[in-house]
C-alpha cells in the first residue's frame, strides 16, 4: 500500500469511528430535461439515501445533514409550510429527497434555494449558470428572448454560504436538535426578462437586445412553473441573515 493509500484509509478510518458534525449535500441533477428523459437518474441521484444511509451506519452519527432543494411550486410568495406540488420530475425527486431526509435523519436543515448568481466557480462546471449565459448571449450582440411571466427570488452565492456556515456553527457549538426547512431565496420577485435586463444595465449592453416572450410560446420539453417568488421571513427571523436584492 502506497503512502497515499495510507493516508486515505486512515482519514476513512477516522471517520467511521467519529463521524463528521456537519455534511453539507449539494448533489444533484439540477437539468429538468436531463431529468424528465430519466427519471431513474433524478431519483437516483437527488434522493440522497446511499449518504444518508452510510451516515446512519457511522459508530458516532450525531451529525447535521444541510441539504439543498429547490424552489418548485404553482403560487407566488410560498411559504415552508405550504402545499408541495412539483410540476416536472425534477421537482418530483426533490420532494422525494426532503421527505427521505425527514423520515430518516434526527437532525437536519434543508434549504429550498431559488436560482443562484454570483461569480464564476472555480471549478469549471458542464452546466450553464444562469446569470453567466445572459452575459454571455448580450455580449455577442445577440438578441435573445426572455420571458416575462417567469419570476424567480435569485439569491447571492456568498448569502447561501453565509446560510450555510450559520447553521454549522450553531449546530456544532450548541448540538441541539434541527429540524429545519427553510426557503433561501433574495428579497425580490424578478421575471427573467428583468433578470436580463439588470445583467444588461451593469454591463452595458444594447436593452434592445433583450426580447420580451411568454413562456407558453416556448416549447422547452418539460414544464416549468411560472411564478415561485417565496417568502423568505423565516430565514431572516430564524438566522437573522438577509440576503442582498438582485
Amino acid at each position: 500500500m502506497c503512502s497515499r493509500e495510507l493516508k486515505i484509509s486512515e482519514h476513512a478510518k477516522t471517520i467511521n469511528l467519529h463521524g463528521p458534525d456537519v455534511v453539507v449535500n449539494c448533489a444533484a441533477l439540477s437539468v429538468p430535461r436531463a431529468c424528465e428523459m430519466d427519471p431513474a437518474a433524478a431519483m437516483s441521484v437527488n434522493v440522497p439515501s446511499s449518504l444518508v444511509n452510510w451516515l446512519s451506519s457511522l459508530e458516532e452519527s450525531n451529525y447535521l445533514l444541510i441539504h439543498l432543494s429547490t424552489d418548485q411550486g404553482v403560487k407566488s410568495f410560498y411559504k415552508e409550510d405550504d402545499e408541495v406540488v412539483p410540476v416536472n420530475v425534477y421537482g418530483k425527486s426533490k420532494v422525494a429527497a426532503e421527505q427521505f431526509i425527514t423520515e430518516k435523519c434526527s437532525n437536519f436543515a434543508i434549504l429550498r434555494s431559488s436560482i443562484i448568481f454570483g461569480p464564476q466557480t472555480i471549478s469549471p462546471v458542464s452546466k450553464s449558470l444562469p446569470i453567466q449565459w445572459v452575459d454571455g448571449v448580450l455580449s455577442k450582440g445577440n438578441t435573445t428572448e426572455f420571458f416575462h411571466d417567469e419570476f424567480r427570488c435569485p439569491v447571492y452565492v456568498k448569502d447561501v454560504v453565509a446560510i450555510i456556515l450559520a447553521l454549522s456553527k450553531t449546530w456544532i457549538s450548541e448540538a441541539k436538535q434541527r429540524k429545519l426547512l427553510l426557503n433561501v431565496g433574495g428579497p425580490d420577485r424578478v421575471s427573467r426578462v428583468q433578470m436580463a435586463e439588470t445583467v444588461a444595465d451593469i454591463r452595458g449592453y444594447n436593452l434592445s437586445l433583450i426580447k420580451s416572450v411568454s413562456a407558453s410560446s416556448v416549447d422547452r420539453g418539460v414544464m416549468s412553473p411560472a411564478d415561485i417568488s417565496m417568502d423568505i421571513t423565516k430565514l431572516v427571523q430564524t438566522l437573522g441573515i438577509s440576503p442582498i436584492s438582485f
